[in-house]
């Protein structure tokens, strides 16, 4: 048993051993061929350093021909890029003068429009006091009153001339009307109110309801009938004003709504002869007769004016005879004229003889001159003849 066990530990260590043996002969294959792959790595190495310097060379001259390049190029790009800075500047500089002319022409303008509104704003100040004050005028009965007959006086007085009309006159019966104007041909005077029942008529246009509206109009209808009814009592007198008044209402629209709405009451005036007028028909009232009474101062002025054109006539025969006695006088002097220039043209032609005498008398020579003198008789002639010429 111990041979047994003797052995099979002598086989152990014989196994142990080659393995041992193997262990270090695979080391040493190992190890002899790490060192030829170091050899071979290392020659590789100095391949690849080898390459890497060619690389590295060719980079270098690769990059300093770039940098060179690149440096060209940025300088003409550093060139490109000024001009456009200036071109840019030039232009921004040229857009921003002409924008601040174009803004110092808008502030211009519109200090000018500023200035508009600012006066227009201070109309309209103006025109709202003024309506302020036309609401304060028409809110009280006797300031309206005094407005409407202020506006008819105005139109009046500027239709028809100073003598023609007359305002708050006292008729017989003790009522004074508003204005009376002077009718032609000794026609009584016509009488013209201008006292608008304007309480009623605010009342309509200030109605809340429709309700309301009905009993305004009411009131406005039977108010409008009770003037008019006054006016013909009290200034519809015979003889004394025309058959017919007017009732001014001063203003168009007023107007216009009562001939559309209160058609009635406008039937009921004219039976009474009563018209109502707005300024515009009160105005071409007053032209018309303007117009009467001018036609009548022409007929009243008739005779005067044939007297003046008996005058003009006379005067115009005189100046035809003195106009014919100086076509006389224009007459002789020609006749005169004439005769003084037939006497200047036979002088003229005497004179033109007598230079023809004395040229034919230079002509003859200067010996015939020296050896014959002129003789008594000739003289005598000669004398003879100019004595003939200035008798002529």
């Amino acid at each position: 048993m111990s041979f047994i066990i003797f052995g099979q530990a002598i086989s152990t260590v014989h196994v142990l051993t080659g393995l041992v043996i193997m262990l270090a002969i695979a080391v040493i294959v190992l190890f002899v061929r790490g060192r030829a792959q170091a050899e071979d790595d290392a020659l590789d190495t100095e391949h690849t350093m080898a390459a890497l310097l060619r690389s590295q060379a060719e980079m270098q001259g690769r990059l300093a021909t770039m940098a060179e390049v690149f440096g060209s190029r940025q300088a003409e790009l550093n060139q490109a890029i000024g001009q456009r800075l200036d071109g840019m500047s030039q232009r921004v500089t040229a857009t921003i003068g002409e924008q601040t002319r174009s803004t110092h022409e808008n502030l211009r303008r519109l200090q000018e429009r500023l200035a508009v509104i600012d006066a227009a704003q201070t109309n309209i100040q103006t025109l709202a006091k003024d309506v302020v004050g036309l609401q304060a005028i028409l809110s009280n009965k006797q300031t309206r009153g005094a407005f409407g007959q202020a506006r008819m006086e105005t139109i009046i007085a500027d239709g028809l001339p100073m003598g023609a009309y007359a305002f708050q006159t006292t008729l017989s019966n003790g009522s004074r009307p508003d204005c009376t104007v002077r009718m032609p041909n000794g026609s009584p005077p016509l009488v013209i109110d201008a006292k608008f029942p304007l309480e009623a008529w605010n009342a309509i246009r200030s109605a809340a309801s429709p309700e309301h509206g009905k009993i305004a109009a009411q009131q406005f209808r039977r108010d409008l009938e009770l003037h008019i009814r006054d006016i013909s009592e009290k200034y519809l007198i015979p003889g004394e004003t025309q058959d017919t008044a007017f009732l001014f209402v001063p203003s168009e629209s007023i107007f216009a709504e009562i001939h559309e709405n209160f058609e009635a009451i406008v039937q009921k005036a004219q039976r009474a002869r009563i018209v109502i007028v707005s300024p515009s028909l009160l105005m071409l009232s007053i032209q018309v007769i303007q117009a009467v009474l001018k036609d009548q101062r022409m007929r009243e002025q008739a005779h005067v004016i044939q007297s003046e054109v008996a005058h003009l006539m006379d005067d115009l025969s005189r100046l035809d005879e003195r106009v014919r006695k100086l076509q006389g006088h224009f007459a002789m002097a020609q006749k005169d004229v004439d005769m003084i220039v037939t006497s200047a043209d036979k002088l003229a032609r005497r004179g033109e003889r007598i230079e023809a005498l004395e040229f034919e008398a230079a002509k003859e020579p200067a010996k015939a001159r020296t050896e014959e003198r002129p003789k008594p008789v000739d003289n005598r002639t000669s004398q003879l003849k100019l004595r003939v010429v200035d008798e002529d």
